[in-house]
């Protein structure tokens, strides 16, 4: 699941409208609108916001957010797959 089905689904689900999640947040409607549709990212402090908001596991929640950060930066590169698995050794070795 990508984290703006996600937000929606979690909001949907707990019937919350969105200036009702906005308020929670900080920002405006539109904004919450945009994050839904998957037009906007939400900022790491909004992703903390957002899970006490809409009661979702904050780890669960920077995970998403994370990984559709490094999805963006790679998806149009040849060789994403090869530098992800680069990345994977790297972060191992550091653990």
């Amino acid at each position: 699941m990508i984290l703006s089905e996600l937000l929606k689904s979690k909001r949907e689900n707990k019937k919350l409208l969105l200036r009702e999640v906005a308020s929670m947040i900080d920002v405006d409607t539109a904004l919450i609108s945009k994050i839904e549709k998957g037009d906007r990212k939400p900022t790491r402090e909004q992703i903390k916001k957002l899970a006490i908001a809409l009661d979702i596991n904050y780890s669960k929640l920077l995970k998403l957010w994370i990984s559709e950060k490094i999805y963006e930066d790679v998806k149009n590169e040849d060789v994403a797959i090869d530098a992800i698995k680069l990345t994977l050794k790297r972060l191992k070795v550091e653990e």
